[in-house]
């Protein structure tokens, strides 16, 4: 899209830190420079915010990415390409098909009302592939020990987003994305799948809401 958008040599495009690299390498393919902004705490979507501060005279486009289910700030986004006279693309998995939607839905409103001592997502997050909560606590340290302990209670789940692109190797930036870093530090997909028991989810609420108040903020 990029390429027959007339993207290239010379060109920036504004893409997500928060996710894969395969937006980011898609800039890179195209011959365009990928240029990273901060998302929206609570879709883990690019806000268009954090995209109009970082536009220069070479910014030729901005990919949103839908994630989790969360629909990213196309209308904002498209203000600001407007603004800038940006090409505005969408790359996400809101219209993928997925078996057993309505199912998974029905489980994460079940999740949403039973879990504590975690951040529950959105009631309005599709959740077609990941239910994906917040633990709340000092950084990337608590995460990984409440999801270790999970595990442990037989749960399973994983870490949707280890490192922010911008502090890989490959696409390493001096800057800072507050909500991109606290996101990848805070982030824990628990399992939602269609073929989920009863007995499951209550497994899942079960192994959560034990451990809620021992992993809190640092004040």
């Amino acid at each position: 899209m990029l390429r027959a958008a007339g993207v290239g040599s010379g060109d920036e495009v504004i893409v997500p830190a928060y996710g894969n690299a395969e937006v980011a390498e898609d800039v890179v393919l195209a011959g365009a420079m990928p240029v990273f902004a901060d998302i929206d705490p609570l879709t883990y979507c690019l806000s268009p915010e954090a995209v109009d501060a970082v536009v220069t005279a070479r910014t030729a486009a901005v990919v949103a990415v839908h994630r989790f289910g969360n629909q990213a700030d196309v209308a904002g986004l498209r203000r600001v390409g407007q603004r800038h006279g940006l090409l505005v693309l969408e790359q996400g998995e809101l219209d993928a098909p997925c078996d057993g939607l309505p199912q998974r839905r029905a489980y994460a409103t079940y999740l949403n009302g039973r879990l504590t001592g975690v951040i529950t997502p959105a009631e309005n997050a599709a959740h077609s592939h990941q239910y994906v909560v917040r633990v709340p606590g000092n950084g990337r340290p608590d995460r990984d020990a409440f999801a270790r302990a999970v595990r442990a209670r037989g749960v399973d789940c994983h870490v949707p987003v280890k490192t922010p692109l911008h502090r890989t190797p490959k696409f390493w930036r001096d800057i800072e994305l507050p909500e991109t870093e606290r996101a990848a530090d805070e982030t824990l997909a628990l399992p939602v799948d269609a073929s989920l028991s009863r007995r499951e989810l209550q497994r899942i609420v079960s192994a959560c809401n034990a451990l809620g108040g021992l992993l809190q903020p640092a004040f």
